[in-house]
């Protein structure tokens, strides 16, 4: 069932939109008419890096979006998320996982196994965030095609390195595809082109807003005995800041995105505020519970986000737009745009989960480049941005982001073990790195 906006309007939740969007065929994004690809054969054969939830969500889509694609090689740092994942995909997809024991890998360098295997044509990265950058690099390096889940980074640092890497793809002719699938909605891609072409006139002012979703029974709430530090907090990664980069990043990158996407550019500076209110129990780890943040565009226009994630509160998933000749509004369900042009744009029920694989899936064999590595990377500082803001309390502005902060959340050393958490951002006391 859809909720009602605080516009008056159906908003369909983000739950009732996947469940109903994966329940549909690949047969109206495929083509059939597909060219051949790698020397005779049109087969594509996919590695998984990264077992848990969205790597078998991810990797389901995938295989459902085109025809003639397998799974070859799996791997993860933990073995009960490999194994999971491996018996949920093949009771799915059956022929078309092709892994064995052989091609299945565990531990801190199982990506790097999987980037060694000659057959694997393409890879999709689903670990937590914070090694997006580093395997992404590698998997680059290793000519391979990547599909990576967004965030793409935590940290300016690891933003810089993804910047590089989509550089490098470009130079090797491999596709890039992020996992920001609201670019591939249909009632969104319609309003924007709107927007792009003039319908509300310049855009003078904006709002974007994430309000619901608690997130208060994910994963594992207990410590179990004989967990390291370092697998605890990999375990509940989603409230650690290093592996998430905190929830505005993690999860409401994707409203961030299409505000850059409106905006045809990222911001130039912002200031925000957040703090934590509701999840402040210890296995809640060092994240925020809310955020207010302050995006101003170039030619001073201004943008206000809010977000929470804190259980019994409102539930709101929209972006508004105010221009010179008009306004627009938008959320999961439908693209509304009012003023001296106006019209309406519906959700056509077809996914855009399957649609992003499949375009990629196209282009592979199409030779056609497609490279989404630079534009997820600005949205990911973007999102950062707030987060940093918030957590020091002082304005920044992107350049000094992008090019001159020092801030690198990795651990000291990448193994289980002892691994001392960050103590919680105090706004005034944090330092701006």
């Amino acid at each position: 069932m859809s909720s009602e906006s605080m516009t008056g309007r159906p908003v369909l939740s983000r739950r009732v939109f996947l469940k109903s969007s994966a329940a549909l065929g690949a047969a109206a994004v495929v083509s059939p008419t597909s060219r051949i690809y790698a020397a005779g054969s049109d087969k594509v054969r996919l590695g998984l890096i990264g077992c848990g939830g969205r790597g078998t969500h991810d990797m389901t889509n995938c295989l459902n979006s085109a025809p003639n694609v397998e799974l070859v090689a799996m791997g993860d740092v933990f073995e009960d998320r490999l194994v999971s994942c491996r018996e949920i995909l093949t009771q799915r997809l059956g022929p078309k996982v092709k892994v064995t024991d052989e091609t299945c890998f565990t531990g801190f360098d199982a990506y790097k196994k999987v980037l060694a295997c000659d057959d694997v044509d393409m890879v999709i990265l689903t670990t937590t965030p914070h090694w997006r950058h580093i395997q992404f690099k590698a998997a680059i390096e290793a000519g391979k095609h990547v599909f990576m889940e967004k965030p793409v980074a935590v940290d300016p640092v690891g933003v810089r390195s993804v910047i590089a890497t989509a550089e490098l793809a470009d130079k090797k002719k491999l596709t890039v595809v992020a996992g920001t699938q609201m670019r591939r909605i249909s009632h969104l891609v319609a309003a924007m082109k709107r927007l792009h072409d003039g319908a509300i006139g310049d855009i003078v002012g904006g709002q974007c807003v994430r309000l619901g979703g608690g997130m208060m029974d994910w994963g594992p709430k207990e410590r179990q005995p004989g967990w390291s530090d370092m697998e605890w907090q990999i375990r509940r990664w989603l409230f650690l800041t290093w592996l998430s980069g905190d929830f505005i990043v993690e999860m409401h990158v994707h409203n961030l995105d299409l505000v850059n996407w409106a905006m045809g550019s990222h911001p130039v500076q912002c200031i925000g505020m957040g703090g934590r209110q509701a999840r402040t129990a210890p296995e809640y780890g060092n994240c925020y519970d809310h955020f207010a943040v302050e995006y101003e565009y170039p030619n001073g226009v201004r943008i206000e986000y809010m977000g929470n994630q804190i259980d019994g509160c409102t539930n709101r998933n929209d972006q508004r737009f105010v221009g010179t000749k008009g306004s627009a509004y938008m959320d999961f369900g439908r693209a509304l745009i009012q003023g001296q042009s106006p019209s309406t744009h519906d959700w056509d029920q077809v996914s855009p989960e399957l649609r992003q694989h499949a375009d990629q899936i196209a282009a592979i064999r199409q030779g056609r480049h497609i490279n989404e590595g630079r534009r997820i990377a600005e949205t990911t500082l973007t999102a950062i941005m707030g987060r940093m803001s918030a957590y020091t309390g002082r304005a920044l502005k992107w350049d000094w982001a992008m090019n001159a902060s020092k801030l690198d959340l990795s651990p000291p050393k990448y193994e289980f073990g002892d691994l001392e958490m960050r103590p919680v951002a105090i706004p005034g006391k944090t330092p701006l790195i």
